[in-house]
């Protein structure tokens, strides 16, 4: 996926969200998040999912739902999967 680093921090800071709140919306961490800003290269899930919510396809309610259905929102480490098979 093409998203350059400079899009994705104009688009976090034009919301006036820090990294933390930004990133742990799709399950990244406040540091990964900022290496991904710096040109870090994005894992495809990811990159996936952002250009799913850049395009308004995803919002930030699915995002929460899925978090609350299928992991947990443990604060800092954005959601983690508890059951992974449950999202087969």
């Amino acid at each position: 996926m093409g998203i350059r680093p400079e899009t994705l921090r104009e688009y976090r800071k034009a919301r006036r969200e820090s990294q933390f709140h930004f990133w742990s919306r799709f399950g990244v961490t406040q540091s990964r998040g900022s290496r991904f800003e710096l040109g870090a290269e994005i894992p495809p899930p990811v990159a996936i999912l952002l250009t799913l919510y850049f395009d308004g396809v995803v919002t930030d309610g699915d995002l929460q739902h899925a978090g609350q259905q299928y992991g947990e929102w443990p604060g800092k480490q954005g959601f983690l999967i508890s059951d992974p098979g449950a999202l087969l």
